[in-house]
């Protein structure tokens, strides 16, 4: 949504496709006219063939949907059709036909269409570069033998350490911050299949869009550019950034949290000191046992220290959040729990100390983009590798480990808040939001890369300012 929104600030015709399932769950969190749009910013839908959910307001099987047989078989033709009915009624509006898609980096049906039209296919790839760049290699590691595990003690007898050091720019890498999908001792894995099955689809975009910046990545960037086999690589990131320097208009207001936002938690923030609450959110898919919460919230009692905490209805597996009375009562009067809220607002706010993240890929770059230092719990996907930049690479992040305990989250939390530590975190944190505001600002690589990527290959004529219309689709 952010990118299609900074395209559409650039003078282009948008038009968002999403699933009926999130299309609905964003009506029903942020109004019946939140997506009536604009004439030249639209919304569409396709289905994504799988039954009606039980609960219209969870969050989907990440596997089921995303990684799965469901987006082959059944996406493809109702994309296509809605293309076409879109270029068909163009003869009769003053819409332009679609010139190009802009689509997720899962979605390869969509890149399909676009050649079958013969139009720019750009595939948004939508975890970091690092963790794309693991992904390229997912079948050299069956080549070398390195997967699929040969049993489940591989998981605890030291073979995790193993060193990765053959990826072009990535260095210091254990297997066990590879994307988690690498985990199995199934040869046949459908997940780790898709995810090599994507790889190579990268291969044949018309050019592949990340939300980084050169500064933060550059070694592994530089790496891949020299590729002669790529297709270009724009880093456009942070996004937010993009949008925080442009005036407000129509599109600003168009938002994509799937769930209702908590306004009151801001309120809250602003009664307290700066630098002192830790903000705790796992993000809109990944979920825990209630033991694992359970030893979380202890933990995150015994620490003494305010926090917000974001517990989404569908944050514990199969069941709701229950917390044991003893955390509630003990953190009556310096903690705030609440359902969802605007991160961007809380990670920029001045009481705010610390993030304690899944680590999932637009919280790191919100936290990095707003100076945040952070505590890393990763749950699965691309999360393992982020997590390791974080606190290996980019100075910014501890790690919580798998085996949580109270003690062990007590522990970090008490480091980040008051350690010695949290200083040169602090510090590195702030070095990052400000490469990030330079790179970002007119004149800045991420500014540029977005100006030469809508001249190379989005506009519809190079010298007609009445003519720069495209459509952009994307999934999720």
């Amino acid at each position: 949504m952010k990118l299609a929104k900074i395209l559409h600030l650039r003078g282009l015709h948008v038009t968002f496709v999403n699933t009926e399932f999130n299309h609905q769950r964003l009506l029903s969190s942020r109004g019946p006219d939140s997506l009536k749009g604009m004439p030249d910013f639209h919304f569409e839908t396709i289905p994504d063939g799988l039954p009606p959910p039980t609960d219209p307001n969870a969050t989907q099987d990440v596997v089921a949907l995303g990684i799965s047989i469901s987006i082959e078989n059944n996406c493809l033709e109702p994309f296509r059709n809605l293309v076409s009915r879109l270029n068909n009624s163009s003869s009769s509006s003053n819409v332009s036909p679609v010139t190009s898609i802009i689509f997720d980096g899962n979605m390869g049906f969509a890149l399909q269409v676009a050649k079958e039209l013969g139009i720019p296919g750009l595939n948004f790839e939508t975890p970091s570069f690092c963790s794309f760049a693991c992904y390229m290699h997912f079948p050299q590691l069956f080549e070398r033998g390195l997967v699929p595990l040969k049993d489940e003690s591989c998981l605890t007898n030291g073979y995790m350490d193993t060193q990765i050091d053959w990826i072009p720019g990535i260095k210091n890498i254990l297997f066990k911050d590879l994307p988690s999908y690498v985990r199995t001792t199934d040869p046949n894995d459908f997940v780790v299949n898709f995810a090599v099955q994507s790889a190579n689809e990268a291969y044949e975009a018309t050019a592949l869009i990340f939300n980084t910046f050169d500064s933060l990545e550059m070694e592994v960037l530089d790496a891949f550019r020299s590729q002669l086999s790529l297709p270009p690589i724009y880093t456009v990131g942070p996004l937010p950034l993009h949008l925080n320097q442009i005036p407000q208009n129509e599109s600003q207001s168009l938002g994509s949290n799937l769930w209702k936002e908590d306004t009151e938690c801001l309120k809250w923030l602003d009664s307290k000191e700066p630098h002192s609450v830790m903000y705790v959110n796992f993000g809109s898919v990944a979920v825990m046992t209630t033991k694992q919460l359970v030893e979380f919230a202890l933990g995150l009692a015994n620490s003494k220290h305010t926090f917000l905490w974001i517990i989404r209805p569908d944050l514990v597996a199969g069941e709701s959040a229950m917390l044991p009375p003893e955390f509630i009562e003990e953190t009556k009067e310096r903690g705030l729990l609440s359902n969802w809220c605007s991160q961007e607002n809380v990670l920029n706010h001045p009481s705010i100390a610390g993030f304690l993240t899944h680590c999932g890929w637009n919280s790191m770059i919100e936290s990095l983009s707003s100076g945040v230092p952070m505590i890393c719990w990763p749950f699965f996907a691309d999360q393992q590798t982020n997590c390791s930049y974080a606190c290996k690479h980019w100075g910014v992040g501890m790690e919580i480990y798998n085996e949580m305990k109270r003690d062990e989250v007590e522990k970090v939390v008490r480091e980040l808040m008051e350690g010695e530590k949290s200083k040169k975190m602090k510090n590195k944190s702030m070095e990052w939001k400000e490469k990030a505001e330079v790179a970002t600002s007119p004149g800045g690589s991420s500014w540029a890369n977005i100006d030469d990527m809508i001249n190379k290959f989005l506009l519809v004529t190079k010298n007609s300012a009445v003519q720069n219309h495209c459509r952009s689709s994307e999934q999720f």
